[in-house]
């Protein structure tokens, strides 16, 4: 090979290394703001399952450390759902392990099954986040990261507009969720895969995320590419946009009916929670915008014990019934065998019996 072959074969390879990194430096970047509020001695946690999306996250992460910029560690959990999956947690810990995360632990969870569970995406979804809850805490972490991405984003808010639940649902998955950050919500799975094939990792590829029983692989499979037919390939990121707008939008309404909720409430003497609908200085509770009421109605339920993931747009929509329409109105059951009975124009939240139908404090 003569010089200039070997300097154009040199300068194709230094382009080809810079391409390949470009990913690598876009998802370094997320990270870096999505944990620019966190000391160089805070630990945070990946959550990999090694699928190439988490694998590239670790990556960036890892990144992250070797700068000084974190310590970093990753959990893996194994949900024993496929024939093999400790196997394939185990080369998740391994690659982890290799990118330089330390502590790296697997997680075995059992899954709940049949009646009672919700499903098995539900089901597997609780038992990580329990087991990712219990690996944050045993570690002293600052936060657990997540590997969601625009992709993910955008399924999230289809699903959201197909189930008809608003904008909670509709907004999709916050950047941050307590101990959770997601920091690669702007980038594509393109990116992520880039990421893999450009550090040599191995990701794993979820036979579950290619069956179609599941909801959220046939809107991957059947309805994503639909859209993207009829609408060009924009259509994910204006969806993740979608979500972005409305995460602003419901922040500024939550922020009100937190003031509302909180001049209105009071614990009775029998343990009921009063919501009350007049209060001096303060528009009646009824004639408060719906945006407002609702949110405040669900605040009042959340304080008063009841479970977010079993409360519907249905009761919501029954209980702003029982405040507009009056007092002819009988109470209104929600989970966790509670009733609401109208008190004054107000809300009453009290225990019921598994049958009872009525309750004594409505008026």
């Amino acid at each position: 090979m003569s010089l200039g072959d070997q300097l154009r074969a040199a300068n194709q390879s230094t382009q080809r290394t810079e391409v390949d990194s470009k990913p690598l430096r876009t998802s370094q970047r997320a990270v870096e703001r999505s944990l620019a509020d966190l000391s160089s001695d805070e630990l945070v946690l990946v959550a990999c399952s090694g699928g190439a999306d988490s694998l590239a996250l670790a990556a960036a992460v890892a990144k992250c450390q070797d700068r000084g910029l974190i310590r970093a560690g990753a959990v893996i959990v194994d949900h024993g759902l496929q024939s093999g999956s400790l196997a394939v947690a185990t080369r998740a810990a391994e690659q982890c392990a290799e990118l330089g995360l330390d502590p790296v632990d697997i997680v075995q969870v059992d899954v709940a099954r049949g009646a009672g569970s919700g499903g098995l995406e539900a089901a597997a979804r609780d038992a990580r986040y329990a087991a990712l809850d219990s690996g944050a805490k045993r570690w002293q972490a600052s936060a657990v990261l997540l590997a969601h991405t625009q992709d993910d984003q955008a399924e999230t808010v289809l699903l959201g507009l197909a189930r008809g639940s608003g904008s909670r649902s509709i907004k999709g998955m916050s950047s941050i969720s307590g101990l959770y950050r997601r920091p690669f919500l702007d980038l594509r799975r393109t990116d992520t895969e880039a990421v893999c094939v450009s550090l040599g990792l191995q990701p794993h590829y979820d036979l579950h995320n290619q069956d179609q029983k599941f909801t959220r692989v046939r809107l991957r499979q059947l309805a994503l590419p639909a859209l993207k037919d009829a609408l060009g390939d924009q259509v994910i990121p204006a969806l993740a946009r979608t979500a972005s707008q409305l995460q602003d939008d419901c922040a500024a309404l939550d922020g009100q009916a937190e003031v509302e909720e909180a001049q209105r409430i009071s614990r009775q003497p029998d343990g009921a929670w009063l919501l009350a609908g007049h209060v001096a200085g303060m528009r009646p509770l009824g004639e408060l915008p719906r945006a407002i009421r609702t949110r405040i109605y669900r605040l009042f339920l959340l304080r008063g014990g009841i479970d977010p993931e079993k409360l519907t747009s249905t009761h919501i929509e029954a209980i702003d019934a029982l405040v507009v329409a009056g007092r002819n109105r009988g109470p209104v059951r929600v989970p966790g065998d509670r009733e609401l009975a109208r008190v004054e124009s107000g809300l009453l939240l009290y225990e019921a019996g598994p049958l009872s139908t009525s309750g004594s404090h409505a008026s």
